[in-house]
């Protein structure tokens, strides 16, 4: 099978789908790799390294696009994208389609067969391609939410562990998850006063039980999301509905009763956010004030950090690549449950429960179409 790799095209989206040591495993399992040249540079990959292993260069995305039986990239496909689409691609990437019906159209319309990072869901109910870029997500969200709490970015001017004598932030995490848990393990090493809501009992007793009194856990329903804003300083949303819309679990009267200044980081943009007052945006524009209260809703933040994001996605998805290299959708499909559950379109319909309700789109099982 010809793999392709083209470079990303988000807004400041810096990381690439696979790495030289990849490119080599690919390569001695009888697969030919092609990549756009710089795909990797701001990963601190140089073409020479990818050639060194195996692939081939070549120095534009309509090559790799138009040569490969397989695409593998890190995020959705972007509208100066959309005309690489066509029958029978074979697209292995974060899509995130619920919020996001123009590309699904088009890739309804191409007959585009998508495999999702995100909806990959192994026996256990993990979601193993998810998991280190929420790791890393979570971890950003207290630094960037640290750094725009100082005054001169337009937060209250609060130092997120305070000093002795000089109380510590109030950091609120509304979701419990692999993000939650990772955004609390920043914030609680730095300081701060930290909750974690969520309506998750067991979840929270575990959380309970790993930090004890350095962290207050609520059951999460509106009454404690409400009166736990009020005191906010920073509020990161990390809610995750596998392949739906988020939940909009912060209503625009509660942002309203915040402390001006205060920070709301929305980790859960990609699925639409869980903030009613969130809108999507960009590296390059990343914030912007409702009410006084400052809020970072970037949909691709990993990729500030590409070198640690790059090698840990592909240590994720590399083996669900080779399984759909060597077998194909199919038979990859066939003998792997979680594969068959990344499958969102194929064939020119959705396959994905959740994104069709999200969308008001008919749905087709995937078996059916098999």
């Amino acid at each position: 099978m010809i793999i392709g790799v083209p470079k990303e095209v988000k807004d400041h989206e810096s990381r690439v789908a696979l790495v030289p040591s990849g490119v080599t495993a690919l390569r001695e399992a009888g697969h030919h790799v092609i990549v756009q040249a710089s795909a990797g540079v701001a990963s601190s990959l140089t073409d020479g390294e990818y050639i060194e292993a195996g692939a081939e260069i070549l120095p534009t995305a309509a090559e790799v696009w138009g040569k490969a039986d397989l695409v593998i990239k890190v995020k959705e496909p972007q509208p100066s994208e959309y005309a690489f689409l066509r029958p029978g691609l074979l697209l292995f990437t974060y899509l995130h389609l619920a919020p996001l019906p123009e590309l699904t159209d088009k890739l309804i319309q191409a007959q585009v067969n998508s495999v999702a990072y995100e909806t990959i869901r192994e026996a256990d109910n993990s979601l193993p391609l998810l998991t280190p870029m929420s790791e890393v997500a979570g971890r950003m969200s207290v630094q960037v939410g640290a750094q725009y709490l100082e005054a001169p970015n337009g937060g209250r001017g609060i130092l997120l562990g305070g000093i002795p004598g000089v109380a510590p932030a109030n950091v609120v995490i509304i979701g419990g998850g692999v993000v939650g848990h990772n955004a609390a393990k920043m914030a609680i090493g730095l300081g701060a006063h930290v909750t974690i809501i969520d309506k998750n009992l067991n979840r929270l007793r575990e959380l309970d039980d790993i930090y004890s009194s350095q962290l207050v856990t609520l059951a999460s329903n509106v009454y404690t999301v409400r009166e736990s804003l009020r005191l906010a300083d920073l509020v990161i949303g990390a809610v995750l509905i596998p392949g739906a819309a988020a939940p909009k679990l912060v209503r625009r009267d509660m942002v309203k009763l915040m402390r001006k200044g205060a920070v709301m980081v929305d980790v859960a943009i990609d699925q639409g956010g869980c903030f009613e007052t969130s809108h999507a945006t960009t590296h390059t524009d990343p914030v912007y004030f409702v009410d006084g209260v400052l809020h970072y809703c970037v949909s691709n933040m990993p990729a500030a950090v590409p070198h640690t994001s790059t090698f840990g996605l592909t240590n994720a998805t590399f083996p669900y690549l080779m399984q759909l290299a060597t077998k194909g959708l199919e038979k990859a499909c066939k003998d792997s449950p979680a594969i068959r559950e990344g499958v969102n379109t194929y064939r020119g319909h959705v396959t994905y429960p959740a994104v069709a309700e999200s969308q008001g789109k008919p749905w087709k099982s995937l078996e059916s179409l098999m």
